[in-house]
């Protein structure tokens, strides 16, 4: 044969190769051929020379030799071309196959699109946001096998997902591919001793994690250990939440151990642990190791007096701490006269809590010359302690010294006229109050006056809480002229429940005037638990007044009685004014 002939029909094959496939992609044209050998006889017996053009344009190409031979065979035998086609069917059919496969199946990518969707939320390529998505075992699996494809994932929250206990292994194994990962959280998973172990495990291919909350999986109790001693030195942990996981006096020792390894943390929340409250000492011992820890919570950790004495001596170390929260252990009680000594060096606490801690007149005594020199105090919280109103040493007074208080509850503290008057007056020296809640505390009823001058410079205000404060008619009114006078214009929140005293005409009063707090969202009328009224009196002044409050997401009027039509009335009015009002009667 030529080497004209030869050159020629190469040209030819090359033009007929341009001309079949198309620019869109290659393996259009493999799925077109692939498909035409099934149905026309006579295109078998070009398909061989044109698959094996196709794989010779895209890189898979034979020698020069074998090449014209098979020129040569297509153009002198088609016979024997079609029994070569046929020999090469199987191999031909395995490539198909697994080119056509690769073309259909779609991308690690895809399939994280489309596992997000079937969950309902929008894929993220760095957050990983599945609270409360009601989680299967082989959700996680699959999850497990995306995590390949998730290289800048930087937080996986998977809170509130029961059925994550017991699997977090299968995730945990592929926690080497989000190495990037700075936040998890898995807050009531029900996560058991082998989730903590595989998690102890995962913790060093994952360096720069930054924040773990385990908060609410009660198993972890007594295992902590588990995962505390595969911190290595160098962890970059900053955030650490273990709420309400029962956790023993020895967990507590465990996590004592360990804090030398994790000096950048910032957060502890060891709170609702009722049994460490004896190894809380130890811990205080250890906390010199964590200098720029800016908050502790111990909220209900069963704290007793010798706790409380250990804790202030680490508090000289935490120059830094922003947040203390040591409410709900009433046996501390007492024990401030011993343990308030380096309480007053935290120059940069913003948030003390001390409610429900039974404080002792002899503890107001102390506690009275510390708090006024936490210059930096944006938030108190004094609640269900009895004998901060009744003291003899005036702490509510000289809080006119924290001129930064953002936040002031003194709920159920059993106030007297007296010490109502002394709050009252150091209020007027409070120009950024937001929040004040005086709830459960009788003596306000009837001298809402004494406390006028401060809610007139509280241009900031925006939560007021007087439950079961023996209001009566005149202290509404006083609350209504404050507004059309032009004050108390943020008030957001106003909580006016448990107040049983105040008269049907009082009610009528204030609902005639309510639509001058424009921006209320919330607002609460209840009665107590052991009474009811009718509401005739005033319900029509409430709808007039609720037209007008385009704020209002919420009204509490429990145990006020309605009538079956008052009752349409307000099932109805969202829909007929196109609003979302939570109505609790």
């Amino acid at each position: 044969m030529s080497a004209d002939f030869l050159k020629d029909g190469i040209q030819n094959c090359q033009d007929k190769h341009e001309e079949d496939i198309p620019e869109s992609s290659p393996f259009d044209f493999v799925i077109k051929q692939f498909q035409g050998k099934r149905f026309s006889p006579e295109k078998r017996k070009e398909q061989p020379s044109d698959i094996k053009k196709f794989f010779r344009v895209f890189g898979f190409r034979r020698s020069g030799g074998e090449e014209r031979r098979e020129i040569e065979e297509t153009e002198i035998n088609n016979s024997g071309a079609d029994d070569h086609c046929e020999k090469q069917d199987p191999s031909v059919e395995d490539g198909l196959s697994h080119l056509i496969s690769e073309a259909e199946s779609p991308s690690g990518e895809q399939r994280f699109d489309q596992f997000m969707q079937k969950l309902g939320k929008k894929p993220n390529s760095k957050t990983l946001d599945l609270n409360n998505c009601a989680l299967s075992a082989t959700d996680i699996t699959e999850l497990a096998a995306l995590l390949p494809f998730l290289p800048e994932l930087e937080e996986i929250s998977l809170s509130w997902n029961g059925c994550v206990g017991g699997t977090l292994q299968a995730l945990t194994v592929q926690l080497h591919h989000v190495n990037l990962l700075k936040v998890l959280q898995l807050n009531n998973c029900r996560l058991t001793a082998e989730d903590v172990t595989s998690l102890g495990e995962a913790l060093e291919i994952v360096p720069q994690l930054e924040e773990l909350d385990l908060s609410w999986n009660s198993n972890i109790g007594g295992k902590l250990s588990l995962l505390t001693k595969k911190l290595q030195k160098g962890c970059k942990i900053k955030i650490l939440k273990i709420t309400d996981c029962n956790l023993t006096a020895k967990d507590g020792e465990s996590l004592a151990e360990i804090l030398y390894v994790i000096r950048d943390l910032e957060v502890l929340d060891l709170s609702i642990n009722k049994n460490i409250g004896c190894s809380v000492k130890v811990i205080a011992q250890d906390l010199k190791n964590v200098p720029g820890l800016k908050e502790l919570n111990l909220h209900m950790c069963g704290l007793k007096q010798d706790s409380l004495q250990g804790l202030d001596t680490a508090l000289q170390h935490l120059a830094e701490l922003r947040k203390l929260d040591i409410s709900c252990n009433k046996e501390i009680g007492g024990g401030f006269k011993d343990s308030t000594a380096h309480l007053a060096s935290l120059k940069n606490l913003e948030v003390l809590d001390l409610h429900q801690c039974c404080v002792t007149e002899e503890d107001m005594t102390f506690l009275s010359q510390v708090i006024p020199l936490l210059s930096s105090l944006q938030e108190l919280n004094l609640s269900s302690n009895k004998n901060v109103g009744v003291s003899s040493d005036p702490l509510l007074g000289r809080l006119r010294f924290l001129p930064k208080l953002k936040s002031v509850a003194i709920s159920n503290c059993g106030l007297d006229e007296e010490s109502f008057s002394s709050l009252a007056e150091a209020a007027l020296h409070l120009p950024e109050l937001e929040i004040l809640d005086l709830s459960w505390n009788k003596c306000v009823g009837g001298n809402l006056k004494l406390l006028l001058g401060a809610l007139k410079l509280a241009t900031e205000i925006q939560v007021l809480r007087l439950s079961s404060c023996n209001l009566v008619a005149e202290d509404l009114a006083l609350l209504t002229q404050l507004m059309w006078d032009g004050h108390l214009a943020r008030l957001q929140k106003l909580d006016l429940s448990y107040n049983n005293n105040i008269s049907d005409e009082g009610w009528v009063v204030f609902f005639q005037d309510l639509a001058v707090f424009k921006e209320l969202s919330e607002l609460d009328v209840s009665l107590r638990p052991s009474s009811c009224r009718d509401c005739g009196m005033w319900f029509n002044e409430l709808l007039a007044a609720l037209t007008k409050l385009p704020a209002l997401a919420e009204l509490g009027m429990q145990r006020w009685v309605l009538s079956e039509t008052q009752q349409k009335c307000l099932e109805s009015f969202n829909q007929d004014n196109k609003r979302n009002i939570r109505f609790d009667y």
